[in-house]
């Protein structure tokens, strides 16, 4: 969901979010902003930002969303001239550059708010499977089944969204190699396993 020009002359809340990213750029609201430091950075009212997000997670969520969905028309883009592989390790990249180190917290931050009250955060909830359509899709195209594809999607985003983790929590552990680890594993998922004799 990229706001556009005639996007950002849509409802209230869309106006109010395309402002919110024009205000944080590629970052999210520091943890210690409150909700209504975050109405005055873009010159609205707190009760506004409540009334139309929620709350202060609503707003990191909305905002997350909206930049996840930006990344991924640029990812897909990409990966129609590629491969699987190629997929993941520009998702990686992608997700481990410096810059984008704030939103990553806010993701995680955002997920763990989401297992208490998924019901508060349905929006978010639905948009965090993006990365493991795109790549069952891709995986299909690449010649396996639906179900085993869907499975090495499922998989490799849940690989890559651990690392990334790891790094949030304990800066500078995170392996080089690590891309290529997951793209071995997805290579052993991959390869038919020989029946048994009788």
């Amino acid at each position: 969901m990229i706001l556009s020009t005639s996007e950002r002359k849509g409802s209230a809340r869309e106006r109010l979010l395309a402002r919110l990213l024009d205000a944080f750029g590629e970052a999210l609201p520091p943890s210690e902003m409150s909700l209504r430091e975050i109405a005055a950075r873009i010159e609205t009212g707190h009760a506004l930002l409540r009334y139309h997000f929620g709350s202060l997670s609503g707003v990191l969520a909305a905002m997350l969303k909206a930049q996840r969905s930006r990344d991924n028309e640029a990812l897909l883009e990409a990966a129609q001239q590629g491969t699987f592989d190629d997929f993941v390790v520009a998702i990686w990249r992608t997700y481990t550059r410096p810059e984008q180190l704030s939103r990553v917290r806010g993701f995680f931050y955002v997920a763990g708010l989401a297992a208490y009250g998924p019901e508060d955060l349905g929006e978010f909830v639905e948009s965090i499977g993006d990365l493991t359509v795109m790549l069952a899709s891709l995986a299909e195209r690449e010649g396996l089944d639906i179900k085993e594809a869907w499975d090495v999607a499922t998989v490799t985003t849940a690989a890559m969204r651990g690392l990334l983790l790891q790094e949030v929590l304990t800066p500078g552990t995170r392996s080089e190699e690590a891309v290529t680890l997951i793209l071995r594993m997805r290579q052993c998922r991959s390869v038919p396993r020989s029946r048994p004799e009788r």
